[in-house]
């Protein structure tokens, strides 16, 4: 039990650990649910004796005091995936934003490019051997741990313990606060949907799920189209899972059987996640759990692991896609929304699978129906996300567009006939003028 020695003298308050916090410092915090804020709140606590600290991390579930306008010149966060909590801080220069793919991130760190100075991490209390789990997110969090010259371990009995490449021994921590406090949840977005919104979804949901054959295995993510998804997938059998994260509507399909892992070719058995975001019930369902396996990113979202899922179904959303079959699914114009997430990492992946589909879904109108997102040309300012040499099926709760392998004018009409009614005149009229379908052609679309 020598680890428990060790242990027991790392262990400090809140307020003692995050002192070896220096000005200058590049500080990783754990994202997701597993945020750690306890420490997050130690350190900002510390904001008039630090300058110049750059706070880097995914989205996280919880405060971010560090980006508020007082804080400018004491802090400053640099996003790697544009939450909620952080969007105005970024738009208003007050924060950064990194574009990289998911499965690239452990990469900036082990390289060199962004060196971590310390890392606060939220960790299961330590088993037997002294290994403490990452428990609801591993995802870039891990392969931060292997480069930060400091560790500080938020050591909480309500984290589960997950299992899989998800561990850390106490005696790597420089420093452990021990607290005893429910992790953040993250309530489903469907749940604040009006009819006419949840009508669509489930339009959508339907066509996606028609779209999935048996024994596939499945990356979705959170909100309204992967739960919408889900609610269609009841009759199916002998479904997987091998995606970057997912959320509590995957519980009911385990439970029914119908996810079952048996017929995956990579990890038979086995789900595959990185991190899960949800509530307590998915927190409980993950934890200590045989059958759900936690890995880094760079493997999770690595497009040639992801490739060895025979029929492998990715699952994406986005903002807006234009008639020739580009995607933007991180800005809004020139306003950054979110990132790229693994949206590219699985969307290639799944296209090189053998059956696999690349799926890009999203309702053909925004604003109460006064936009469409199957526009002429993207938004200005707006980002590709996935280029429209990545695209392949474009779905809306109209029906679904087979974009691979078709010429512009092909795209062009399939995309129309997705699009909602009150706009596709319009856009029929934009893509005649382009030249992309000819005079014979307008009416017919």
């Amino acid at each position: 039990m020598h680890w428990l020695e060790q242990y027991k003298s790392k262990l400090r308050t809140a307020e003692e650990a995050v002192k070896i916090i220096g000005s200058g410092d590049r500080v990783y915090v754990h994202p997701g649910c597993a945020m750690p804020e306890v420490l997050v709140n130690a350190m900002t606590g510390r904001s008039a004796e630090l300058e110049d600290v750059e706070v880097i991390h995914l989205l996280t579930v919880g405060k971010t005091d560090y980006s508020n306008p007082e804080m400018e010149g004491h802090f400053r966060h640099n996003a790697l995936f544009v939450g909620a909590n952080v969007r105005k801080a970024v738009n208003e220069g007050r924060a950064d934003f990194t574009p990289i793919f998911l499965n690239e991130i452990p990469g900036l760190f082990t390289s060199g490019i962004l060196p971590i100075d310390v890392a606060l991490i939220h960790v299961s209390p330590p088993d037997e051997h002294g290994f403490c789990s990452f428990g609801v997110g591993v995802e870039c969090t891990k392969p931060a741990t292997e480069v930060a010259k400091a560790i500080i371990a938020q050591v909480n009995p309500n984290m589960p313990r997950t299992l899989g490449d998800c561990f850390i021994h106490v005696s790597k921590f420089t420093h452990a606060v021990e607290a005893d406090v429910p992790l953040r949840e993250l309530p489903q977005v469907s749940g604040n949907l009006s009819e006419y919104e949840q009508g669509v979804y489930e339009r959508i949901g339907r066509n996606v799920a028609d779209m999935i054959e048996n024994g596939s295995t499945l990356q979705m993510g959170i909100g309204a189209i992967p739960d919408a998804v889900l609610r269609f997938l009841h009759t199916k059998k002998d479904l997987g899972i091998h995606t970057e994260m997912f959320a509590d509507g995957v519980i009911r399909l385990v439970e029914e059987g119908v996810i079952t892992n048996e017929k995956k070719t990579l990890h038979p058995g086995k789900m595959i996640v990185s991190f899960v975001l949800g509530n307590q019930p998915l927190f409980d369902f993950v934890d200590n759990n045989p059958v759900i396996e936690f890995h880094p990113s760079h493997y999770t979202n690595d497009p040639f692991i992801i490739a060895q899922n025979e029929k492998m179904v990715a699952i994406n959303s986005a903002i807006e896609v234009d008639l020739t079959g580009q995607v933007c699914a991180d800005s809004i114009g020139h306003s950054f929304y979110s990132g790229f997430g693994g949206q590219v990492d699985f969307i290639r992946g799944a296209a090189r699978s053998k059956g696999g589909k690349p799926i890009i879904a999203l309702p053909s109108t925004a604003k109460q129906g006064t936009v469409s997102r199957i526009t002429p040309r993207l938004a200005e300012g707006a980002g590709v996300t996935t280029s429209r040499g990545d695209v392949h099926y474009v779905v809306t709760e109209f029906g679904v567009a087979d974009l691979y392998g078709r010429t512009i004018r092909e795209r062009v009409k399939a995309l129309i006939d997705i699009a909602h009614p009150s706009f596709r005149e319009e856009l029929e009229r934009f893509a005649y003028e382009r030249k992309y379908i000819a005079m014979e052609e307008k009416d017919l679309v």
